[in-house]
């Protein structure tokens, strides 16, 4: 009796559908174990929710590497203070705003811009460290990200008055909240990978 031609085919095709799955399957573990690294680093943060939210979509580049994670916390952070402070400029250009709430809000602009440049000079200081100047740039980082919090959280006291409108220091304080327990958990993830060396 004579093989029919299909059999080869099928079998070729049964052998790769079974590498192609084995191999889905393999390049799935990793992937969960980033994802389950980032979820356990993030439960010893003040705000874990919001950090596994805003570093999920980096697992593949985090991986399981503290310095990935904090690296990437802070460059998260960076983002959204850019964009929060972008945001507070173009609020501050708003009309109907009292003398009072102009104030306040080129306070927080100011307060904002300096947020920025202290993250930013962390971002640039995190990809400078090496095992010699470990404990001196760390310092430098740590000390930058605290500096970042406090202008945020500057900012914020500005609209604790009555004499702001509510609206406008809900919308402000809704962002700055935001970036500040951003800021927080990157400054909880720089002192975890601190400690660590």
């Amino acid at each position: 009796m004579e093989a029919s031609p299909c059999i080869p085919f099928l079998s070729a095709l049964l052998f790769s559908l079974a590498f192609t799955s084995i191999n889905l399957v393999s390049a799935a573990r990793p992937e969960k174990a980033n994802t389950e690294f980032i979820k356990t680093a993030c439960g010893a943060t003040t705000y874990p929710q919001l950090c596994f939210t805003s570093l999920a979509a980096h697992a593949s580049v985090i991986q399981t590497s503290p310095k990935l994670l904090a690296s990437t916390a802070l460059s998260v952070t960076l983002s959204t203070a850019q964009s929060t402070s972008s945001d507070m400029s173009s609020l501050l250009k708003s009309h109907g705003l009292t003398p009072r709430e102009i104030g306040a809000m080129k306070d927080c602009v100011e307060e904002l811009r300096d947020s920025v440049d202290q993250l930013k000079k962390s971002m640039a200081e995190m990809s400078q460290i090496k095992n010699s100047n470990f404990g001196l740039i760390m310092n430098d980082i740590q000390t930058w990200v605290s500096a970042a919090l406090t202008d945020e959280d500057t900012c914020a006291d500005g609209f604790a008055e009555n004499a702001m409108t509510e609206s406008l220091k809900s919308e402000v304080n809704g962002r700055i909240v935001n970036i500040a327990h951003m800021t927080s958990n990157a400054l909880a993830l720089i002192n975890r990978y601190a400690s660590l060396h």
